[in-house]
């Protein structure tokens, strides 16, 4: 399997049919992961969206991942159903990092947000389970309120200095950010409704990868 790319992270956002083409056609642009979140939708649901999203996905662009957002529960039921379901990324609530490395297996991605300095030092410990960080907020966002300051661009110089695994930066990130973000070490940039509200989400992701390309 190729090389984990985050430059580009969308998490989705929805149900509806929207949701899975606006992720196909997010990964047909080169999008290396999409993370599906529906933080309302009942558990069948749920898994009913993932296993869509991640067969849009692959028909879209066979190299794009697909996570869980929270639910390992979910990821591991979407792929007993044979879905290209590749993991999950958890919370600091959530099923903790050991279990879900068990209960999905040494391939599967496992990403976990972090977000304060203490939060990434203290990711140190199960380095050897995760395979990157979620990094937020960059702003205020009102997608999902972490209870944490802002970060900034200056505030991922010393998470990526902490950090021996790949971060990405999450919270009302935009295209145009990306390449001052990119700057800083990060790995990529998770983005919400930049892609998902966009007219055009190919070219929002056209937008970040060149912000990561530049020098």
């Amino acid at each position: 399997m190729n090389a984990l790319d985050l430059r580009c992270y969308l998490v989705t956002s929805g149900t509806g049919r929207r949701t899975v083409e606006v992720a196909a056609e997010a990964a047909a642009e080169g999008a290396g992961v999409v993370q599906v979140r529906a933080k309302e939708a009942t558990a069948r649901e749920l898994l009913g969206l993932v296993v869509a999203v991640a067969e849009a996905v692959r028909a879209a662009n066979p190299v794009t991942r697909v996570l869980v957002d929270d639910r390992a529960d979910i990821a591991f039921a979407a792929r007993l159903r044979g879905a290209p379901v590749h993991g999950v990324h958890l919370g600091q609530d959530d099923l903790p990092v050991a279990d879900a490395r068990a209960l999905l297996g040494p391939e599967a991605i496992i990403g976990l947000t972090t977000g304060t300095l203490d939060l990434v030092r203290a990711a140190e410990a199960v380095r050897d389970q995760v395979d990157y960080l979620g990094a937020g907020p960059f702003r205020r966002t009102p997608t999902k309120d972490s209870g944490r300051p802002p970060l900034g661009v200056e505030g991922y110089v010393a998470l990526v200095a902490a950090s021996s695994l790949p971060i990405v930066a999450i919270g009302d990130v935009t295209p145009a950010d990306s390449a001052a973000l990119a700057g800083t070490g990060v790995a990529g940039v998770a983005l919400v409704r930049a892609v998902m509200a966009a007219s055009d989400p190919a070219a929002v992701v056209r937008e970040v990868l060149t912000g990561f390309a530049e020098p």
